[in-house]
């Protein structure tokens, strides 16, 4: 019954959010700016020009255009020197592998960040990517998450039977309205997501599996009465309620 997982970068498979923050920082103090910590969360999972335009707002003296490319350059610097895989992912996407359950990366980071995550995954996990440098609508528009159904071959009335993985709520927002059975991961995200649109939550990967996410799309679409209903958009309740996936929380880039 699962078709695929569309996972987030930031936050979902990585825990970047360091990377970004420090870069953020070092380019507000060289520049005349002011940014602190709590500023840099509330940028998290926002697009880096948003970012950056925000800075300019707190006295950073730079370009959009500069402050993106510094953020940029800093954070595949340090990608490339270790990639901060948050703990059980890697163990997620074998499994999934292992099943034939094909994986795409959906993330609007640009393509060199994008390219260099799917090259130090384990060779074969992902079937493709989807980035910030594509001719799609940003999330939380549903348009990355079509691609990436697309790109599988995937249509639109069958995205019930896909898991999207996101971390910030507009990506959930994405991913619910591309009709995905959306999955919030809340380990890595000081946001509270509790109110957003997913199916099911979890923190961190602990037990989950890829019968976890078979799981959550078994129960959406065909529901507690054994009669399919997948509706095209996801978890209308906004909680989880799926009290048997492991590392589960019933509330909780």
């Amino acid at each position: 019954m699962l078709q695929a997982v569309f996972w987030d970068m930031d936050g979902t498979l990585i825990d970047s959010e360091p990377y970004w923050h420090e870069s953020e920082l070092r380019l507000a103090a060289a520049h005349g700016g002011y940014w602190d910590e709590d500023l840099a969360w509330q940028g998290s999972g926002t697009p880096v020009p948003q970012v950056a335009r925000q800075m300019i707002e707190r006295g950073t003296a730079l370009t959009v255009e500069e402050i993106s490319k510094g953020m940029v350059d800093y954070v595949a610097q340090q990608e490339r020197l270790r990639m901060p895989w948050i703990p059980g992912v890697l163990d997620v996407l074998r499994s999934l592998a292992d099943a034939r359950i094909p994986s795409v990366l959906v993330t609007t980071s640009p393509r060199n960040l994008a390219q260099n995550l799917v090259a130090q995954a384990p060779e074969g996990v992902f079937a493709g990517y989807i980035c910030g440098d594509d001719d799609v609508a940003k999330k939380p528009d549903p348009a990355p998450y079509l691609a990436a159904g697309k790109l599988l071959g995937i249509g639109a009335d069958m995205m019930p039977y896909c898991v999207a993985v996101e971390d910030s709520m507009s990506g959930l927002r994405s991913a619910a309205a591309s009709g995905a059975t959306t999955v919030a991961q809340t380990g890595y995200m000081r946001a509270d997501t509790s109110n957003g649109p997913q199916y099911a939550s979890i923190r961190g990967y602990q037990g989950v599996t890829t019968e976890t996410f078979e799981r959550f799309v078994r129960e959406r679409v065909i529901g507690a009465s054994g009669t399919a209903g997948a509706s095209g958009t996801a978890g209308a309740s906004g909680t989880a309620g799926m009290s048997g996936a492991a590392g589960a929380a019933s509330n909780p880039r």
